[in-house]
């Protein structure tokens, strides 16, 4: 898979170095960075389901299934424009925190929440 903003390694996970991301999202990913016209640095990418964070949860979450990041933001501007242009796009989970904000793609009911 081609991507215009990204390299895969980006994704892996911190953890194990696995990497299991799912190729629709990563392209709705790389339209949501050329959307938001300013570079993204990603925190957080795939996660293996032994990643420390995963295994505490106890159930599978949406970075586990490849299909959500976090991206940082370094204040209420980039906040607002990764999140409201993700929004516009059709991301179904969208977590703004002080110095990130996770998108993702799940299939349930579309949330939206702060940490």
């Amino acid at each position: 898979m081609q991507m215009q903003y990204f390299n895969i390694e980006e994704f892996n996970c911190q953890e194990t170095g696995k990497n299991n991301m799912c190729p629709f999202f990563l392209e709705k990913l790389d339209q949501l960075r050329h959307e938001c016209n300013m570079p993204f640095h990603i925190t957080s990418g795939y996660r293996d389901k032994t990643h420390s964070i995963e295994a505490a949860k106890g159930a599978p979450g949406t970075h586990t299934q490849g299909i959500a990041v976090d991206i940082q933001a370094r204040n209420g501007y980039e906040r607002y424009i990764i999140a409201s242009t993700a929004l516009r796009m059709g991301f179904t989970g969208i977590g703004i925190a002080k110095t990130f904000v996770h998108v993702d793609i799940r299939k349930s009911v579309p949330v939206l929440w702060s940490y």
